[in-house]
């Protein structure tokens, strides 16, 4: 929950965090006190590593947690659950993935992104009649839900962060659509209560409302530390197969590792 700004492969501007521990962080970087420092440590090190935001971009990938929304995407793509993803990603914005290692590269270790640039090494891989536009990548969901229905594919997921843009799919598309809410930390007490209406599976993020919406669902939950919560019956299901594929189980109570502070977002 930091503002950053990357230009010409270099880290330009850094914010100040709205929380002050994530749990993730801690357990892959011994991080305990999130700084501004911190963050640009990271961005740093993302860009050296996997060429985050430049023409050195990975794009392929085998999963990077054992559990996560593209985790989670990218076995529901193997094992035939939906025909193609509509992700946002680095270098081409809005677009359609039907390869699970294309997949995981593309959104397994990415932020939430506001505004992108192309990269050419990106849309090649990716293809650029699978973007919305090779030249502005545009940042647009229900656009890409609208290119990946062009495109004939029967059932495909959509990663949203809008609550309107989760109504809009579903009352659009039906059960052809895997609704996946990400990036919830903003979002409001009647924005939780939307996407749980509409959402196949969400993520917790440092969002107060969306666990506390959770807590009053028949929900399949993962983890103890960012949640995940299965909503539908296939939403469900898809949370569990992937638990299952690496050898755990739903979360059944116990101990919490959570963000710290959680965020109550007024909007």
């Amino acid at each position: 929950m930091t503002r950053v700004v990357i230009e010409d492969g270099k880290v330009v501007e850094v914010g100040k965090s709205e929380l002050d521990y994530c749990p993730i962080y801690a357990k892959r970087f011994g991080t305990e006190k999130i700084t501004p420092e911190m963050i640009r440590e990271n961005m740093e090190f993302r860009i050296r590593d996997f060429g985050f935001c430049t023409e050195n971009r990975v794009v392929r990938s085998p999963d990077y947690i054992t559990f996560g929304v593209s985790e989670i995407l990218s076995t529901s793509l193997k094992n035939g659950v939906i025909d193609a993803a509509v992700i946002a990603a680095d270098g081409c914005g809005t677009a359609v993935i039907t390869e699970p290692e294309l997949l995981q590269g593309m959104c397994g270790r990415i932020s939430g992104l506001v505004e992108t640039s192309p990269l050419q090494v990106v849309l090649d891989a990716v293809g650029r009649d699978n973007v919305l536009d090779p030249e502005t990548v545009p940042l647009n969901m229900i656009k890409g839900a609208e290119l990946a229905d062009s495109k004939g594919y029967n059932r495909f997921s959509v990663t949203v962060t809008n609550p309107d843009d989760a109504r809009t799919l579903r009352e659009r598309y039906g059960d052809r659509v895997v609704i996946v809410g990400v990036h919830s930390s903003h979002l409001t007490c009647k924005g939780a209560e939307i996407m749980f209406d509409n959402c196949d599976i969400i993520t917790a993020c440092a969002s107060a409302f969306t666990r506390n919406e959770a807590s009053k669902r028949d929900v399949v939950v993962a983890g103890n530390k960012v949640q995940i919560f299965g909503v539908t019956p296939l939403g469900k299901k898809m949370v569990i197969e992937k638990l299952e594929s690496i050898g755990l189980k739903p979360y059944d109570g116990g101990p919490k590792d959570e963000p710290r502070p959680l965020i109550s977002w007024q909007g």
